[in-house]
């Protein structure tokens, strides 16, 4: 059994699925706040299960709430430290579900948003085969440096930021797009106007897209 608590959608169209996609949440959410993307990227995916885990400790700045590590501490060390901290459980957690529902590394996608873009920028290059792909949703790059070498998966990217995002400024999209292209990933980019930090239509869009032609069925 996972150490982590999970919730789940689909495959819209019923039967056995035929690829997944990960969702890692922000810090102070849980897995069922990120699970409401799935219905609407399910029309693209009919036939992709979705599996939303809640973040491996409890939110510590509030009474409610998930996180994958702790952001009292907001400086580029202490986010490689924190991302660290919970790669293994995150990675073990992509194992399991890959195992439980039958499919392979290369029919798995990983969507985060927020401290789960961190996660999924961290995790996904450093696995030991090649997912689908990374959807990173207003994000950054953590652990930059370590990105280089032969056991680095060079998988495909699709950052989506808010021109506007208070939380995370748009520098940091930009300065990972610039880093992931120089290091060699097929790394694309949706910067999107008067969005603050969070998800629009557009966003759900172009993320839509990016899944369907990396899962397609």
């Amino acid at each position: 059994m996972s150490a982590l608590k999970s919730y789940t959608f689909g495959p819209a169209a019923g039967g056995a699925p035929t690829s997944m996609v990960i969702l890692l949440h922000g810090v102070g959410a849980d897995g069922q706040d990120l699970l409401g993307l799935a219905p609407m990227l399910a029309e693209k995916l009919p036939h992709t299960v979705f599996v939303s885990p809640d973040g491996a400790q409890p939110f510590d700045m509030a009474p409610m709430g998930r996180q994958w590590f702790s952001i009292r501490e907001f400086t580029q060390e202490a986010m490689e430290r924190g991302v660290k901290e919970s790669a293994q459980i995150i990675d073990d957690f992509i194992t399991e579900q890959r195992d439980q529902y039958g499919l392979s590394d290369e029919n798995i996608a990983l969507l985060g948003f927020s401290q789960g873009t961190m996660m999924a920028l961290y995790v996904a290059p450093r696995r030991a085969k090649k997912l689908a792909g990374v959807l990173a949703y207003s994000g950054l790059l953590a652990g930059a440096e370590g990105l280089s070498g032969d056991a680095i998966c060079k998988l495909p990217i699709h950052l989506v930021h808010g021109a506007m995002d208070p939380v995370v400024p748009v520098a940091f999209y930009q300065i990972a797009l610039q880093t992931l292209e120089n290091k060699g990933f097929p790394v694309t980019g949706k910067m999107i106007p008067y969005l603050a930090h969070g998800i629009d239509d557009t966003a759900i869009a172009t993320g839509a897209e990016f899944l369907q032609s990396h899962l397609g069925h």
